[in-house]
């Protein structure tokens, strides 16, 4: 993998010059937002939780959240300040760029699954080898979502990766279309509000292994549609409990400040990455007609240009600010009935802290936030792995997923009822390929 291909927005290249310059909450409490009904569902975990010691976190991070006296205690780390390490951190910029060229990528042997959708699409699907054989078939499984353009040789998608594989956990990394080498087999790649891929892709794990618990985790534009997914499908998403980190949340505001001093060269860069996928399938769209600008595509200054020209055209928006209106998280997240923790960076240059929305997050019992006072775009370079191992969200996250694990009691019933009908539903078309 080139260096300064994981930055999780997408892959990004920088010359020297330019560095230097579901289904069910276990834990104890379900609750349903639609149409502001609201229905609660103990579980025998219930008094497990009032039993644990009240843990307050550190004054250098912000935790709020519905679900915050109800999560907290599943954190050991979150006591202790957040201390970034000296000097990179010093600038967003420099610590998102840090992370992206120098954070080490571990070696994992990964056995790639193709899948075809039901609109002829495929994504691949990168599961650790041997583990199929050597885990037990209901070890937890956890889905990873890279960001635009990412896939499974990011190294920020590597470390969690081999965290989450050291505590016993099954690891599939879900790389979208034209993503992570996958081929493109139609005019649409994927963007921030279409989820029919991974409504796919998760009843696809759900139907391998039946009887696991299924959790999710997403970087930025994937964080966006996960997001998206769990609240839009609130009330038939399998998923036991999910994460986001460094989601932009209102694509409005991101693409406002995407514009604005260093972020040109972060949205240079992703428009160069759009570009290499494009040309690689270049036959595909040939000769297209309508509202498709391939020309302009092909030649996009920025991402905003790319998603003009072809993005909001092959999923029917009007127009690329209509796209982004439509497309933002932060619209979906009072939805969210699934267990949720966001992590954010207060500097993250690419996921403004200011489209974090933050009232829907405290009034919704199901999400926690985390926001570091430093991080800049999945840098995080903090913690026992900094300067150039995992960052510190690693810990975070699994402590929270763990702490979900432990508490369900009961497994997911997919086989069953009306998710039963819509696991076939889903899974009916879906055809393996060899690449």
């Amino acid at each position: 993998m080139a260096r300064g291909a994981s930055l999780g927005f997408p892959p990004i290249i920088f010359s020297s010059r330019q560095f230097c310059s579901s289904f069910r909450p276990i834990s104890a409490v379900h609750v349903n937002n639609n149409n502001n009904n609201t229905t609660a569902a103990t579980t025998t975990s219930a008094a497990t939780i009032n039993n644990m010691p009240n843990q307050v976190s550190h004054h250098s991070l912000e935790v709020i959240g519905g679900g915050r006296d109800l999560y907290l205690p599943a954190f050991t780390t979150l006591h202790r300040p957040y201390t970034p390490f000296p000097l990179i951190a010093h600038n967003c910029h420099l610590e998102t760029i840090f992370a992206s060229f120098f954070r080490s990528v571990p070696d994992v042997c990964l056995k790639r699954e193709c899948l075809r959708t039901n609109d002829n699409g495929t994504v691949a699907l990168d599961w650790v080898s041997g583990d199929r054989l050597r885990l037990p078939p209901d070890s937890p499984v956890l889905i990873l979502l890279p960001g635009l353009t990412g896939g499974s040789d990011d190294s920020y998608v590597r470390h969690m990766l081999v965290r989450a594989r050291s505590k016993g956990w099954r690891v599939v990394v879900f790389n979208s279309r034209g993503c992570g080498d996958s081929p493109v087999t139609t005019h649409q790649f994927y963007s921030a509000s279409f989820l029919g891929d991974i409504r796919e892709v998760v009843a696809h794990v759900a139907s391998r292994y039946p009887n696991a618990n299924l959790y999710a985790a997403g970087w930025s534009l994937g964080a966006n549609i996960l997001v998206n997914y769990l609240g839009q499908d609130s009330q038939t998403c399998p998923l036991t409990g999910a994460v986001s980190l460094c989601n932009p949340f209102n694509l409005v505001i991101a693409d406002e400040d995407f514009h604005r001093g260093f972020n040109v060269v972060y949205d240079k860069a992703l428009a160069n990455a759009l570009h290499r996928i494009l040309k690689k399938h270049a036959l595909l769209f040939e000769d297209m007609d309508g509202e498709y600008n391939i020309p302009l595509a092909a030649k996009a200054r920025s991402v905003r240009e790319f998603d003009e020209a072809l993005t909001r055209v092959s999923f029917g928006f009007k127009s690329v600010d209509d796209y982004y209106s439509n497309s933002s998280s932060s619209d979906s997240i009072k939805y969210v009935c699934t267990p949720l923790l966001c992590i954010q960076a207060s500097n993250d240059p690419i996921a403004p802290a200011r489209g974090i929305p933050r009232e829907d997050i405290k009034d919704n019992p199901n999400c926690l936030l985390i926001v570091t006072p430093k991080g800049g775009h999945l840098g995080w370079v903090a913690g026992a792995g900094a300067p150039v191992g995992a960052p510190w969200t690693d810990v975070v996250v699994m402590e929270f997923l763990e702490h979900l694990e432990k508490a369900s009691s009961n497994k997911p019933a997919l086989e069953t009822g009306s998710n039963a009908k819509a696991l076939q539903k889903l899974t009916e078309g879906m055809h393996h390929l060899r690449v």
